[in-house]
């Protein structure tokens, strides 16, 4: 009897759009650990980074050792853009779980801008929505309460479920914190009693959301 062929592993490149895949492919594929830190803020270097699996982290932190989260990255998404202009690192990045990412130097992107109309009018509009959520950012921190930055961030999470109601990846309270700009006992407190009003359950790894979350409390 013949051998049974073994199916090949699906290339990651096969899942990005044309032109990032086409970028992705001139650059080296690294692996990083859980939680290991791909890019210090303030550091020089311009290399880019494209997540092929995984999920990368990018975040601010102070001389204190307090962080705030600016995003996560999943696979199809890139960071290091920001320093192309050859300033520093404006923000670090740390892999949340292990990562595959190809990582592709400052010149080899500037190549691929010039010679790819597409790629350059994608990179322009990711620009765009990165202020637009800096905007946001801001205007929340400063006009909103730490209940309702907690209530937008479940709401815009969260996915419907057939029953009824919304689940999300259940977070650590810390990463809540760093997201939304407060201390982890905080976050605790506001879960503990949304649990206790029947608004939020945990169930293993998610966060079910049962009902609509309160316009205030």
């Amino acid at each position: 009897m013949p051998p049974t062929p073994v199916a090949s592993r699906a290339d990651p490149l096969d899942e990005l759009p044309p032109p990032l895949r086409r970028l992705a492919g001139l650059g080296v594929q690294r692996r990083y650990r859980a939680h290991a830190m791909l890019i210090e803020e303030g550091d020089e270097g311009g290399s880019v980074y494209i997540v092929l699996s995984g999920r990368l982290r990018a975040f601010v932190s102070d001389a204190r050792g307090r962080e705030v989260t600016l995003g996560l990255h999943g696979p199809g998404e890139y960071v290091g853009e920001m320093s192309l202009d050859g300033g520093p690192r404006s923000a670090s990045v740390q892999a949340v779980e292990a990562s595959v990412c190809a990582v592709v130097t400052r010149e080899t992107v500037l190549k691929h801008i010039a010679e790819e109309p597409e790629f350059a009018m994608s990179l322009i509009g990711r620009l765009i929505r990165r202020a637009r959520l800096a905007t946001q950012s801001a205007r929340s921190m400063a006009l909103l309460d730490v209940y309702s930055r907690l209530k937008a961030l479940l709401e815009t999470r969260s996915q419907p479920l057939p029953e009824g109601g919304w689940q999300m990846e259940r977070p650590t309270h810390q990463a809540i914190a760093s997201e939304i700009g407060c201390s982890r006992e905080m976050v605790s407190r506001l879960l503990k009693d949304l649990e206790t009003g029947g608004y939020v359950a945990m169930n293993g790894q998610r966060l079910l959301l049962l009902k609509a979350l309160p316009a205030k409390w």
